[in-house]
């Protein structure tokens, strides 16, 4: 089977470098078995390559808004784009942004069956921010028009394909994005603290929220002797939360180390007692596979995954409490057996929603799809 996956970014010729490695997994996963075509929406420069046995297409970087190509030249570009790599058996998008509803586009006029995958704030809208698609007319059309036209619309979680329209609902699948396993392992068993080591794996950015986190923290360090928090991820805000982390009094507790590798991550994650989020949206939180698969419970808002693992395999706060995110931290912290089994039930999980059962889990998908494709007229 032919696949053109259609991505936001993620990919590049350079290992770790502004990459999703979900998808970077995925698309090697399924060249296993098929011919994998990767088109990156995005990216530092237009370039062809090849990472292993994937092919990969991506444009350069994305234009400030007012000198965007209008729609009809850009959907004539992006037609001759794939039609060029093809022809295709099966085109998948992620997310469903305007990539995705030219995919959509292109696989109706070519009969052949498209997928859109919801994975990031397309449904949402946080004013305050502002974050998401849903509080633009012009976005919210795009991202209707892409689902409706979908032949399967997928998602990674309940928490965000319950955001659908009743419309759309009932055709939602949910497929978690895997990670490679391997790549993390560890025991779910941690040496005891003190010292105490949290980890927070996320970009510096708003709907992380993570001025929230270090109230949170704040709590924690008033209540708990020797704990350090490690932050693991490229800094949007201009040094904005290290400000803050010294205003709290916790510029000795915390530890930023901007963008990290993969392998330096998996450190990370061992290292640690708990993860910990503070976001304000998730669609899954691939971070949160990611510390699992390493035996690593995840601390957190019930957004995304956490939604769906707690209570067993992760535990959930109400969204914007930083007291109770404090609190629970500080809980888990001094009761060990019930970390580790948290940690325990959320490695299974991993385990059982890895990358090889996401691919799987598709490759069914398309071959459904396959049955049900439309004849050429």
């Amino acid at each position: 089977m032919r696949v053109g996956l259609i991505v936001p970014g993620g990919f590049d010729p350079t290992p770790d470098v502004a990459a999703i490695p979900a998808l970077q997994s995925l698309a090697q996963e399924l060249s296993r078995r098929h011919q994998v075509q990767v088109f990156a929406s995005a990216g530092r420069q237009p370039a062809a390559y090849r990472l292993g046995e994937v092919a990969v297409t991506q444009m350069g970087p994305r234009p400030p808004p007012a000198r965007r190509t209008p729609a009809a030249p850009l959907a004539v570009a992006f037609a001759r784009w794939i039609a060029a790599a093809g022809p295709f058996d099966v085109l998948h998008a992620f997310w469903a942004d305007r990539s995705a509803l030219l995919a959509a586009l292109f696989a109706r006029a070519a009969f052949i069956p498209s997928v859109v995958t919801l994975g990031g704030g397309e449904l949402v809208w946080l004013p305050d921010i502002p974050y998401g698609g849903a509080g633009n007319a012009r976005a919210r059309a795009v991202t209707g028009a892409a689902l409706r036209l979908a032949g399967a619309i997928t998602g990674g979680t309940r928490f965000v394909t319950r955001r659908l329209p009743t419309s759309l609902a009932g055709r939602a699948e949910i497929v978690p994005l895997g990670v490679d396993v391997g790549r993390f392992d560890a025991p779910p068993g941690r040496p005891p603290g003190p010292p105490w080591r949290l980890l927070h794996v996320a970009n510096l950015n708003e709907v992380k929220d993570q001025p929230a986190l270090l109230r949170a923290f704040r709590r924690v360090v008033d209540r708990v002797a020797d704990v350090r928090l490690d932050f693991a991820g490229e800094d949007s805000l201009g040094g904005d939360i290290q400000r803050r982390a010294r205003a709290l009094g916790l510029d000795t507790r915390v530890a930023f180390h901007g963008c990290v590798p993969q392998s330096r991550l998996a450190w990370l994650y061992r290292q640690a007692h708990l993860h910990l989020l503070s976001s304000r949206h998730e669609s899954q939180g691939v971070v949160i596979l990611e510390a699992a698969a390493a035996g690593l419970p995840t601390v957190g808002p019930r957004v995304g995954l956490i939604d769906t693992l707690a209570p067993a395999a992760a535990c959930a706060v109400p969204p914007g409490d930083s007291d109770a995110l404090g609190d629970a931290i500080a809980g888990l912290l001094v009761d060990a057996p019930a970390r580790q089994a948290m940690g325990a039930a959320a490695q299974r999980f991993a385990r059982d929603h890895d990358v090889a059962w996401t691919a799987r889990t598709f490759e069914a998908l398309y071959a459904r799809l396959s049955r049900r494709r439309p004849s050429r007229r």
